[in-house]
């Protein structure tokens, strides 16, 4: 099996300047992201998508390849996945193979542990699924207890729903961004 690990790390953040590079246990943050695939033994290659010349530094001895990103794919308004298929496509051509399967690794959770993405791969493989996203119960649940805010600065529910009581509603849970897995 081919597998490529790919790692995001736009510089423009909106929410936290420069977090991909922020320091967490005392070394920049892409850093955890970047070991954390190195060290799991069913990668084969990782490689890094970023328009940033600070994670280039930091990240071109590490991993198998960094590639700059275009404009287009730079924004804030860009989507995760057009730029996961454009390092997918980049790869296939610098390393001359097809890759089987890509894990995406976000930048911004560093406190996955090694066995997390192994389980979370070999639940994967036996679920024939062609996508995994690793997940957490959510704090709130929409059938129960979210409103919007409508125009007359009043709120309403979210969605009405059949439920009365909070004990009754189905679990529901959030993407944590831990781990994604894709099929080729």
């Amino acid at each position: 099996m081919n597998i490529l690990c790919t790692i995001c790390a736009r510089k423009g953040s909106q929410g936290i300047k420069n977090k991909n590079i922020i320091n967490f246990n005392n070394k920049p943050l892409i850093s955890e992201t970047i070991n954390f695939a190195k060290h799991n033994k069913i990668i084969n290659k990782v490689v890094v998508s970023t328009d940033s010349k600070k994670v280039i530094l930091l990240a071109k001895r590490k991993v198998d390849k960094v590639f700059l990103r275009s404009k287009y794919l730079s924004g804030s308004r860009a989507g995760k996945i057009p730029v996961i298929r454009d390092l997918l496509l980049r790869s296939e051509k610098y390393f001359k193979k097809n890759f089987d399967y890509i894990i995406d690794l976000d930048v911004t959770n560093p406190l996955r542990e090694k066995n997390d993405l192994k389980k979370a791969f070999n639940k994967f493989l036996k679920s024939k699924a062609e996508v995994l996203f690793s997940v957490t119960k959510a704090r709130k649940n929409p059938f129960f207890n979210m409103v919007i805010k409508n125009k007359n600065r009043g709120y309403k529910l979210i969605k009405p729903s059949k439920f009365l009581r909070r004990q009754d509603v189905p679990d529901v849970y959030d993407i944590n961004a831990c781990i994604y897995i894709w099929k080729r």
